[in-house]
C-alpha cells in the first residue's frame, strides 16, 4: 500500500468520523462543474469524497502519473473557518496529501 493510499484512507475515515460522508452522490450536473473544487455546486466535503478521493484512487489503481503542486489545504482552512466546522485533523491530513503531491 502506497503512502498516498494510506493518506486517502485516513481522509475517508476522518470524513466519516466528522459525519461529512454521504451515501448519496451529488447529481451529474453538480459533478460536471468546471470551477476549482466545484465551489459552485459542491461543498468541500462533497468535493473531497466524490471527486478528489475518487480521482486520486483511480490514478493510483492505474499506476498513472499523479498530479503535482497540490494546494487543497488553504481552501480547506478557508472553508472550515467560514463554516465553523470541526476540521483540525481533516486539515492536517489534507496538508500531508498536499505535501505528498509536492505542494509548490
Amino acid at each position: 500500500m502506497s503512502t498516498l493510499n494510506a493518506l486517502l484512507n485516513e481522509l475517508e475515515d476522518e470524513l466519516r468520523r466528522l459525519e461529512y460522508w454521504s451515501d448519496v452522490p451529488p447529481s451529474a450536473q453538480a459533478m460536471a462543474s468546471q470551477e476549482p473544487f466545484a465551489v459552485d455546486t459542491l461543498s468541500l466535503p462533497e468535493w473531497l469524497q466524490w471527486i478528489y478521493l475518487q480521482r486520486l484512487r483511480a490514478l493510483l489503481e492505474a499506476n498513472a502519473e499523479l498530479p503535482t503542486g497540490a494546494l487543497v489545504k488553504p481552501y480547506a482552512e478557508e472553508y472550515f473557518a467560514a463554516n465553523r466546522g470541526p476540521a483540525g485533523e481533516l486539515i492536517r491530513i489534507i496538508d500531508r496529501i498536499d505535501a505528498y503531491l509536492g505542494r509548490p
